[in-house]
């Protein structure tokens, strides 16, 4: 078990929250040795809870600060649904759009849009494919994923619309739908309508050659038992798919900050990006062809408590990083969790902070 421990630094002026709240709070991390993050509550869109533990650099013994930015890891996918409702409601495309019509070639049939959307299409996983073949000294993106995916053609899993199997793949073919169908860059696409739109000034996809130079990125870190510390994530180029799949787009690569996350989880109350009956649709679960329902919308993960009403939510795991975006809609409240240093205890943390916040 790690036990370092270290103390927070808060906003105050951001934060608005009774001292009960604060202190289980505060306890709740303080239980989770060596937590290093920025941890965001809000209520109706005010925060009650924000504060910062940990480093932004183990090398260097930098504090994380509240306004650092974290890779997002797969919390990204709902930037990526947005993209395709965005285009669905210009009448660039359809949810039930043949894979084919975009991205011809591809040995797999009877796949649409809303199988990828929803994680139903039983496409096999592309990073298995290309950690088997690729050469990690370069820089893959969509482009070489598609190419190896119709190259070495790997087996369909199943049926499209069969089951629910959560897909990496579905995304990467999303973001160059979204190319075909929108005749724009996709991390363009993303700036001009989402970010910018929204004033999510410290939001981006960025290459690594951009993370390097942003002075507050929050560096993902993985504790080394040999040497008793944590390293960057990045001294494993080898090993770390974040490299060598460094120009990949769609199913992660936006980094962002908990206040920018709160942005983006306001406007999603509102019509600024799409109208409210089609945001409904990435809050429902997909029916089956067994009839069953899978809980999983569009780039969200779908829940229902008894005393928190509907809660939609997303999760990302990169070396280094674990990240949480939790939404309890009908009570309109939000939690926001980014960690840089991959903590073992991360699941706990968010566990009982929902229990906690959802009473």
């Amino acid at each position: 078990m790690i036990t370092l421990f270290w103390g927070c630094h808060q906003k105050d002026t951001e934060s608005q929250s009774s001292p009960i709240l604060q202190q289980k709070i505060d306890s709740l991390i303080s239980a989770a040795p060596g937590f290093s993050g920025v941890v965001l509550v809000a209520d109706k869109g005010k925060p009650v809870y924000y504060k910062a533990y940990g480093y932004r650099n183990f090398e260097t013994s930098v504090p994380l600060d509240t306004t650092d930015i974290f890779e997002l890891a797969s919390v990204s996918k709902q930037f990526t649904a947005m993209v395709i409702m965005m285009l669905k409601e210009k009448g660039k495309l359809s949810y039930d759009d043949l894979l084919e019509k975009y991205i011809p070639g591809l040995p797999y049939q009877e796949i649409t849009i809303r199988h990828l959307l929803s994680h139903t299409s039983g496409l096999p996983d592309y990073q298995a494919v290309m950690d088997q073949y690729w050469d990690k000294s370069k820089v893959a993106g969509n482009h070489d994923i598609i190419n190896y995916l119709q190259l070495y053609h790997p087996p369909i899993v199943f049926k499209p619309g069969e089951k629910y199997e959560y897909s990496n793949t579905g995304y990467v073919l999303l973001a160059s739908i979204a190319e075909k169908a929108s005749g724009e860059d996709f991390i363009s696409f993303c700036r001009e309508h989402i970010f910018n739109l929204l004033e999510m000034k410290s939001t981006d996809i960025r290459s690594l050659e951009v993370r390097k130079s942003v002075a507050n990125f929050a560096l993902g870190h993985i504790y080394v038992p040999e040497k008793q510390r944590y390293v960057s994530a990045d001294s494993f180029p080898s090993s770390n798919y974040t490299l060598w799949l460094g120009n990949r787009k769609g199913p992660g690569r936006v980094s962002s900050t908990a206040s920018d996350l709160l942005k983006w989880d306001r406007a999603l109350y509102t019509e600024k990006m799409i109208s409210q009956s089609t945001l409904k649709e990435a809050f429902s679960p997909y029916t089956l062809t067994t009839d069953s329902l899978s809980q999983y919308g569009f780039g969200w993960m779908l829940d229902e408590n008894p005393e928190a009403g509907k809660i939609v939510w997303h999760n990302g795991d990169n070396p280094g990083y674990k990240t949480i975006i939790i939404r309890l809609i009908d009570q309109d409240k939000t939690i926001i969790i980014l960690c840089n240093n991959a903590h073992g205890q991360f699941a706990e943390i968010t566990s009982t902070l929902k229990t906690l916040f959802t009473k």
